[in-house]
């Protein structure tokens, strides 16, 4: 049995994932702020999704953690991850005794990446050690995770896949990164609450309700958000010529709202360009089901990468 957990700002997802990769056990628990709680939450939710399934801890062989932030290569220390009020953690060294299992630690849409490229191959029966596809998280920021042949692609420095600070207006709205016109700051979550700067639960919503009510700033950012959207997509397919970008991340609860602008984005570009409309770029695109599990599994994968044959084996399934 391998566990995989993602952690988020609010909530940690957790799966048991059993040998031919079927998920067996699954629980969510709130979690902490800062190290010692990020620590602490772990643990208990290793504890809690071991319940769930009915195993105890000496059934579990390794642990994958999924979280936002830089992860270092090659080893389980965390930086960055600013949301969770961590600015450095060994993440890996300090649950590994508590829980006396292997753990292992990825960039939480690095292992989303994973695991949605294994649920889709299993949906549809692929060989996973053929194809790629990219998934693109709209959330506070954007980020992508690119997989090759059932392998993440990190890229020479671990940056492969973000997107979100590229620029593709030099005359745009600023971005956290210091430059202009990138697509995070017309798509992330976070940049959009921002500019709308009303003190509302969910401003992105905010901002499409009133765009449909004909506010002309809300249209504007609206247009924004799917311009920025397509733009990441295009980036993916031109770049590393994926087969797929599948979309997923707060954002994606907007539903069809966002889908169609994004798709009339696409179309546009089409329209355009004899070339753009040869790569069948709204055919590339699919969105991640609501409450899909693909985060903890791709951490579960992760977690399992220790041992190339149960990799294999997650993998298939």
């Amino acid at each position: 049995m391998r566990v995989g957990l993602d952690m988020g700002g609010t909530k940690t997802d957790a799966v048991v994932v059993d040998s031919a990769g079927a998920i067996v056990g699954r629980t969510r628990l709130a979690t902490g702020w800062g190290g010692d709680e990020i620590i602490r939450t772990a643990v208990a939710a290793v504890h809690a999704v071991a319940t769930d399934a009915g195993i105890g801890l000496a059934d579990i062989v390794s642990v994958g953690i999924g979280i936002p932030g830089q992860v270092e290569p090659g080893t389980g220390r965390v930086t960055h991850a600013v949301n969770l009020g961590v600015d450095e953690l060994d993440l890996a060294a300090a649950v590994a005794p508590m829980i006396a299992t292997p753990v292992r630690v990825e960039n939480d849409v690095k292992a989303a990446a994973l695991g949605a490229y294994a649920l889709r191959g299993s949906a549809h029966g692929l060989d996973p050690r053929h194809g790629s596809m990219a998934y693109l998280n709209l959330g506070t920021g954007i980020a992508a995770g690119i997989v090759v042949d059932g392998e993440l692609w990190r890229g020479a420095r671990g940056t492969a896949g973000e997107v979100g600070h590229i620029s593709v207006d030099p005359n745009g709205p600023d971005c956290r990164c210091g430059q202009r016109g990138c697509i995070e700051a017309f798509a992330g979550g976070g940049a959009i609450a921002q500019r709308w700067g009303r003190p509302v639960p969910l401003p992105v919503a905010d901002v499409f309700a009133a765009a449909d009510a004909g506010d002309a700033y809300a249209r504007e950012l609206r247009s924004g958000i799917a311009r920025g959207v397509a733009a990441a997509v295009r980036v993916l397919v031109l770049t590393a010529d994926v087969e797929l970008v599948v979309l997923g991340g707060g954002l994606t609860g907007l539903g069809s709202a966002l889908t169609a602008d994004v798709a009339a984005e696409l179309a546009a570009s089409a329209e355009a360009s004899p070339f753009m409309r040869s790569l069948q770029l709204e055919d590339r695109v699919e969105v991640l089901p609501a409450g899909s599990p693909a985060a903890a599994l791709g951490a579960a994968l992760i977690g399992a990468a220790r041992d190339p044959e149960s990799e294999e084996a997650l993998a298939h399934g």
